[in-house]
């Protein structure tokens, strides 16, 4: 198990490298970090190289010693100046690009850097808009009213020997992952050492509460602090925490 079972639950805050300036990434891992969250998470369906790694840093100065998790959407994203990455395969869909191939062009970066990683099946739950993680992987969300097609997902993941699931609505989602949804995934995922991550549309605390009580490990939170106050996020890490 990963450092992050020790810390669950827990709230995740996301930053978009690719919408964030060093100083905003540093502000927000310090707040991130006052209000108990578990960790911060780059990520980004858009972002190249150097904005990734220039952020990361930032994080890492802002909040010495506060875990930075990192959530690629290509190989061209992985940065050594992270904690843990979300080594992800994109289940849901059935482009090969992002159920391997990505993997196999980043295998030469963790040949050459000793970053820890953690398998995780990705499934991209609709969320009432196409979003940017759609659009660029060219793959179509499960629908939220079919619970029981993402716990087949989740299901095959665990099969598969991944050792995390990660729910998304995708950024800026209209809505988020429905409990039905959380609920059914967390039923296949039984074992003390599976984590189930839950993203996406989530706009208020009530929302995290109910992603947690559902059966997140980790929810996740992104454009909400991107819009507002970090300060705020206190009332997150209370609500995920029960």
């Amino acid at each position: 198990m990963t450092f992050l079972s020790e810390r669950r639950p827990g709230l995740l805050v996301l930053v978009d490298p690719s919408r964030t300036e060093a100083p905003q990434a540093a502000a927000v891992a310090r707040a991130a970090q006052a209000a108990g969250a578990a960790a911060v998470m780059i990520g980004s369906s858009f972002d190249g190289t150097r904005n990734t790694h220039l952020i990361a840093k930032a994080l890492r100065t802002g909040a010495p010693g506060f875990p930075v998790l990192l959530f690629p959407g290509s190989a061209m994203q992985l940065t050594e100046d992270v904690d843990l990455v979300l080594f992800l395969s994109l289940i849901s869909g059935r482009n090969a690009q992002y159920l391997i191939e990505e993997h196999v062009r980043a295998a030469p970066f963790f040949q050459r850097h000793q970053v820890p990683t953690l398998s995780t099946g990705y499934i991209l739950v609709d969320g009432g808009r196409v979003t940017s993680v759609e659009a660029v992987s060219q793959t179509r969300p499960l629908p939220a009213d079919k619970p029981e097609l993402a716990a087949a997902h989740a299901l095959a993941a665990k099969l598969i020997g991944m050792r995390a699931v990660y729910l998304d609505a995708g950024s800026g989602a209209d809505r988020p992952v429905t409990g039905d949804v959380i609920r059914a995934c967390r039923a296949v995922l039984v074992e003390p050492d599976q984590l189930l991550f839950v993203g996406g549309g989530i706009k208020s605390p009530a929302q995290a509460a109910a992603a947690r009580a559902a059966g997140a490990d980790f929810v996740v939170v992104g454009t909400v602090v991107e819009q507002g106050p970090p300060e705020g996020l206190a009332a997150y890490v209370r609500a995920v925490r029960g």
